[in-house]
């Protein structure tokens, strides 16, 4: 397990089982120094537990996004219940560093390479790449739509990502 997921990892055993925010490690790693967006996702025995991310950086480094996003996808993915203490042995972990997002048009996409993130009317869906089951890019825009509650007829901006997977 790398250093980016033992951090999640400690970070939601450590809100679960005592309700404190951990700090991030001292000294801190060069790798996390930096500022990114960052994805943390939990899963159950292969299924999806919990997932929430920042596109954009919102804290000083990389350390605090992993931190912050690790605990929201335990407690605040409103697709499920807040984790509980008992399921703690049973979640894997997967960190996504992502790239600043780039203005692309459809022909950019490839959802196996590529995240995807669209806008219109103040709305945003936003899809990691490489996810099982979508494997043209008509499903990730429709799904990334979904997700926004944007229209089929309504013209979008679409940015693309790559990132950095650690599991």
């Amino acid at each position: 397990m790398d250093d980016f997921v033992q951090l999640a990892k400690a970070a939601v055993e450590t809100y679960i089982c005592c309700g404190e925010v951990i700090l991030p490690p001292a000294p801190l790693p060069m790798a996390m120094k930096e500022r990114a967006g960052v994805f943390v996702s939990l899963k159950k025995e292969g299924r999806l537990r919990g997932c929430i991310g920042t596109f954009l950086p919102e804290k000083e480094n990389i350390a605090e996004e992993i931190i912050a996003n690790a605990i929201k996808a335990a407690t605040l993915d409103n697709r499920f219940p807040p984790l509980k203490e008992m399921e703690l042995a049973t979640i894997d972990y997967t960190v996504d560093l992502l790239s600043p997002p780039e203005k692309c048009t459809e022909d950019d996409l490839d959802p196996k390479q590529f995240g995807l993130l669209i806008e219109a009317g103040g709305r945003r869906g936003l899809l990691l790449p490489d996810l099982p089951d979508i494997i043209t890019v008509k499903e990730q825009l429709r799904i990334a739509r979904m997700k926004a509650k944007i229209p089929v007829e309504t013209t979008v901006k679409i940015y693309r990502f790559t990132v950095e997977r650690h599991r």
